[in-house]
């Protein structure tokens, strides 16, 4: 199993915590999605490592970014 943790800019509520989650839960490996509002962590777990690729373009359909 494999875990990352990930920053994101421009979540500000409920509904963008569910934006996200929703859209990296797509991405074929993951198995849990945990996204803190508070701090805009996300924490990723999958199968195998998933590509940063993946979960910035997830983020980026959610209508947000990962913080560079």
């Amino acid at each position: 199993m494999a875990i990352q943790t990930y920053t994101v800019t421009g979540m500000t509520c409920a509904h963008c915590v569910s934006a996200v989650g929703s859209e990296i839960r797509q991405i074929p490996g993951v198995t849990d999605v945990a996204v803190e509002l508070s701090s805009g962590t996300v924490t990723v777990s999958s199968d195998q490592p998933v590509d940063d690729a993946a979960v910035a373009a997830a983020v980026d359909e959610a209508g947000y970014a990962l913080a560079r």
